[in-house]
């Protein structure tokens, strides 16, 4: 598995691990469904596009990464909105899922069609 030596990879389950975490015990269930399964794809998209075979599929995955991030960080704005997020925490968040989005966009450049 390629996405293992990724360090993409690598942040974004940890940050998908601590959403989980920091939602364990909440009881709107359809707001810890959406901002958990939002963080996930995006370790699993990372995941599934670098194994892919040709450098468009991969790209298309990453692409997906993106809009999954963008659906991620509006999910944690409005959390701090509604307060079921505390604004250090979700800020913390934000600023590492900015991080995140960046080494994506390096990440595809790597992967550009000649």
């Amino acid at each position: 598995m390629k996405c293992i030596n990724l360090k993409v990879w690598k942040r974004s389950c940890r940050l998908s691990a601590d959403i989980y975490v920091y939602f364990k015990n909440c009881k709107d269930f359809g707001f810890k469904d959406q901002i958990t399964r939002a963080s996930l794809s995006v370790a699993s998209n990372i995941a599934e596009g670098i194994e892919k075979d040709s450098k468009k599929e991969i790209k298309r995955f990453l692409n997906i990464v993106q809009g999954s991030i963008a659906e991620t960080i509006t999910q944690i704005y409005i959390g701090m909105e509604i307060n079921y997020i505390k604004k250090e925490i979700g800020f913390k968040w934000i600023k590492e899922y900015e991080e995140i989005l960046k080494m994506i966009s390096s990440l595809k450049k790597t992967f550009t069609e000649n």
